[in-house]
């Protein structure tokens, strides 16, 4: 009869007799032909499970493999091999690594991932079955192994002066796993004919005579980087020996195969630079190439060839990346496929120029770096490239050609800088507008390199749809004068911009359809106050007293009057008379029209603002008739555009520099006037780069 499952009990066997089987299959078309027999089996008492392998030790072999190696158990004439596992470390997924069983005590183990780290476990296999699992191997980072590095070769002589000799050579083809940390050099010297010839590690004879042919002598260091599917890039070292002038240019020549001695020239004109991308090759060919340096003598001797080199883009192959992080910086990134305890990215400008770490900074994390630009401008543009120090062939390059890959994404646009209004009741308001920004912008206003929030006395409003920006006064006090820097970040995107709010003269008087006479330097303790008015003439005083559109009164720092819808019988001279009870104080303030043109709430004397951020200026003006004011720079008139946005209001004017440059230091003025006459106020604007500290005398903007 046909069994289902491919167990079966055999019954009524005998005793000490030998027995071999075979099995057929059936389905509903027939039966099969019968397997091929079993090896004999006697039947007899139970045979036991075979002990476990002991000392399992792992070994770093390459960066996708590994070397397992384990002890036999002591009883080992049943055993037929063993079955190995791997599991990463801290994952207890254990995974059968061979089907069949392994019949030595060693094995590669193949297919594992590069910088993960895995334990491994080994079973002994014999007719009876499987033993239990042996003891964990220790954890191994999965990496090349390092061993010794293969010999330099190709010597050549770079230089010879007579007396001394320099000696070029070529790197080793297998640096072990681990950076080339310098070499030892042989030689043996023996006398012919009166001539010094030195011997280097018995490969070839070099004679110690002075150079003087005209050509240059030959390039050195010749290697090569970013090896592709058709391209490659190689670098070299100019000739030590210039000949009879100076090397004006490079001929590339290239061989294909292992050894032929069949050059052919690349270039048809000498290539200026000592870098040189070689595009347009065949994927999967082999070639060599050597580089020879040109003066006006002629060419010179060629450079020691390079290794061998296939064509082909490497399994793996990384390219920079180039992204802006959460706080708005643009970075260059690069991940090392394979990497050693002592392998380092090595980031630079044409390969050889260093990165100025006073523009970018570099940080590693596992087995990728990043390059962080501070503040990018033009003076980043440029090549930028990363190899590996142990090994060079990983390596990549990122071209920056055109200023706008700096600052893409970066800075929120500004749509109206900062606005100063003042309301009929003597409130202000300082206010600006940006692009429409998300719901998670976020917003920071510092006030003289403090940061402020909403107040009794100040209340600041965010609208983010809108991109404005409010703060809003009851009433401006010395203590507000300053400077107010509103700090914007949505996501990657940031900006910031200045307003400079200060009073040379030290106190705040505002004319407005309300007038206010504000004393702020007089103490008011135990004193008594009139306020009266002259209209044209000193004979026309008279007395405030509080009316119905007159209503004077104080505070414990100011004293004021609020006029009611003002008409033309309100002008006049207004004199604030204080007694304190010894003396008479008074002060004036005249509103009888007609009034020249005049800067009433002045600028700093200096500004100091880093460079790439924005920066805007506001006056107070004041005039009857109200004046005509323009901006200007180191005496020449401003005019609306892309750098510069000027607003003007009956009562202020403001300027707004976009983006400020090192050359946009200078002096600033404004200048107003009317037909009675006109007033100028000053401000001297000094742009520094970050890193730098801004000059001591100056009100400090952008912090």
């Amino acid at each position: 009869m046909a069994v289902n499952s491919p167990r079966f009990p055999v019954f009524d066997l005998v005793k000490g007799k030998q027995y071999c089987f075979r099995v057929r299959s059936v389905n509903k078309y027939g039966v099969s032909d019968p397997s091929e027999p079993s090896p004999p089996i006697s039947l007899g008492k139970p045979q036991e499970l075979p002990a476990p392998p002991h000392s399992v030790m792992a070994y770093r072999d390459t960066n996708t493999s590994v070397l397992l190696q384990w002890q036999e158990p002591a009883d080992k004439d049943d055993i037929l091999g063993y079955y190995l596992y791997a599991s990463e470390v801290g994952s207890q997924d254990w995974k059968t690594v061979n089907n069949k069983p392994v019949t030595k005590n060693r094995f590669t183990v193949h297919g594992l991932k590069t910088g993960k780290e895995y334990v491994f476990r080994v079973k002994s296999v014999s007719r009876a079955g499987n033993s239990v699992y042996s003891e964990e191997s220790e954890p191994i980072l999965v990496r090349r192994a390092i061993h010794v590095p293969s010999a330099p070769s190709a010597i050549a002589l770079l230089l010879c002066t007579g007396s001394e000799m320099v000696l070029g050579w070529r790197a080793p083809s297998d640096n072990g796993g681990s950076r080339i940390r310098g070499y030892y050099l042989d030689q043996r010297e023996d006398v012919r004919d009166f001539k010094i010839l030195v011997r280097v590690l018995f490969l070839e004879d070099f004679l110690c005579e002075k150079w003087t042919m005209p050509e240059p002598g030959c390039p050195y260091d010749l290697e090569c980087r970013e090896v592709r599917d058709d391209s490659l890039v190689l670098l070299w070292a100019a000739p030590l020996y210039e000949g009879r002038g100076p090397v004006t240019g490079y001929f590339l020549e290239v061989s294909q195969g292992d050894q032929s001695e069949e050059w052919t020239t690349l270039n048809d004109k000498p290539i200026t630079d000592t870098r040189y991308k070689v595009s347009g090759l065949e994927t999967g060919q082999t070639f060599r190439f050597r580089v020879a340096a040109v003066n006006e003598a002629g060419v010179g001797c060629p450079s020691l060839p390079t290794e061998p080199i296939t064509v082909q883009t490497q399994p793996g192959t990384k390219e920079i990346e180039i992204g802006v992080d959460d706080d708005g910086f643009i970075f260059l990134g690069y991940e090392a496929t394979e990497m050693n305890d002592d392998s380092e990215f090595l980031w630079g400008k044409n390969y050889t120029d260093p990165i100025d770490p006073e523009r970018a900074q570099e940080k590693t994390k596992d087995n990728k770096s990043v390059l962080t630009f501070t503040d990018p401008s033009e003076e980043d543009l440029g090549l930028y490239t990363v190899e590996m120090s142990d090994n060079p062939q990983l390596s990549s390059s990122y071209d920056f050609t055109a200023e706008g890959e700096l600052d893409a994404e970066i800075l929120i646009e500004l749509k109206s800088g900062w606005h100063v209004e003042v309301s009929e009741t003597g409130g202000v308001r300082l206010w600006l507008q940006t692009e429409s920004l998300s719901d998670d912008a976020e917003l920071r206003l510092i006030f003289n390199d403090h940061e402020i929030s909403s107040s009794p006395h100040r209340k600041i409003n965010f609208d983010r749809a809108k991109g404005l920006v409010e703060i809003l006064f009851d009433q401006l006090t010395p203590e507000d004068e300053g400077s107010y820097t509103a700090q914007l970040k949505d996501g990657r995107a940031k900006n910031q911009f200045t307003l400079v709010f200060v009073d040379k003269s030290g106190s705040f008087r505002h004319l407005l359809h309300r007038s206010y006479l504000f004393v702020s330097d007089f103490k008011f303790q135990n004193s008594s106050c009139i306020l009266y008015v002259c209209a044209h003439s000193p004979s026309r005083e008279k007395q405030i007293d509080k009316e119905a559109r007159t209503k004077p009164g104080s505070s414990k720092q100011q004293v004021w009057i609020d006029i009611s819808d003002p008409t033309e019988n309100d002008k006049g001279k207004y004199t604030l008379e204080m007694f304190d009870g010894g003396e008479k104080h008074k002060r004036f303030l005249d509103l009888s029209g007609q009034e020249r043109a005049r800067v009433i709430k002045g600028l700093p004397d200096v500004v100091a603002i880093m460079e790439g951020k924005s920066l805007c200026l506001t006056c107070f003006i004041d005039g009857d008739p109200a004046p005509e004011s323009c901006w200007l720079r180191n005496d020449k008139e401003i005019f609306n555009q892309d750098q510069f946005t000027i607003t003007k209001e009956p009562k202020c004017s403001a300027i707004t520099i976009n983006n400020v440059n090192m050359q946009d230091s200078g002096k600033y003025s404004i200048f107003v006037h009317n037909q009675y006459g006109s007033d100028t106020a000053d401000v001297t604007v000094s742009v520094y780069k970050r890193g730098e500290k801004p000059p001591a005398n100056a009100v400090h903007m952008g912090f």
